[in-house]
């Protein structure tokens, strides 16, 4: 058995909950240039149509059900003695409902933001522009959601369980998104054993020792099963 495991996950694994990725073709993304859904420039040009599409979304998620991938993951963590951290990518929160924990980088769509005063709390189902921050009451609420230009949450906690991992996998994910993309070379650098499980190769392909394609509810339980058995 391994010591410590540290997996990244991204759209990849929620796909087959019925959440599409950036790249699905007739996807909710491609009805939407990025630039205004999902920057801070957007938002202010047009908070109106950022809310309406993170309500499509939140409403999207809260139908959605884990994947026999979220389930695998989510025995691991709970069998596996020597630890295992799980750092999503995804803002949705199928890991949760599987039973697991997991560190957002990039925020949850059921959290909400307040872009005055930096409160969070849980976000309704339906956000709007004239929506009050319970904190400092002013109509600044946000979803609680890292966009293009802004950083990702928790990356020093990130860093440091890259630093401590024996093996690092990453699930699902394009490897197009940095510095999600550069955690393959953190934990390598670091002496970790580096796997990439994914549908098809990534981006950043070459940087790993190992790597197995195929849906994520098929090849994510195949491979917990190989570790919890060692």
């Amino acid at each position: 058995m391994t010591g410590p495991i540290v997996i990244l996950t991204g759209a990849g694994i929620s796909a087959e909950s019925g959440l599409g990725t950036f790249r699905d073709k007739d996807g909710l993304w491609t009805r939407y240039p990025l630039e205004d859904v999902a920057t801070p420039e957007g938002f202010a040009r047009n908070p109106a149509l950022v809310h309406a599409f993170y309500n499509a979304r939140r409403a999207n998620a809260a139908g959605a059900k884990p994947n026999a991938a979220h389930h695998a993951l989510a025995r691991l963590q709970r069998e596996h003695t020597a630890g295992v951290v799980i750092v999503t990518q995804n803002v949705d929160g199928l890991h949760e409902a599987a039973g697991a924990e997991a560190i957002h980088m990039h925020g949850e769509l059921s959290r909400a933001l307040c872009a005055t005063c930096e409160a969070r709390w849980d976000a309704p189902l339906v956000m709007s522009p004239t929506g009050r921050c319970p904190e400092c009451g002013k109509a600044a609420t946000r979803p609680d959601i890292v966009w293009f230009g802004e950083f990702p949450y928790h990356m020093e906690r990130i860093w440091e369980e890259l630093r401590k991992a024996d093996l690092f996998v990453a699930i699902g994910t394009s490897g197009n998104v940095y510095p999600a993309a550069a955690f393959v070379q953190d934990a390598s650098r670091a002496g970790a054993e580096t796997l990439e499980l994914n549908l098809e190769a990534s981006a950043v392909i070459s940087d790993f020792d190992d790597a197995r394609f195929g849906p994520a509810s098929e090849i994510v339980p195949a491979w917990v099963e190989e570790i919890l058995g060692k």
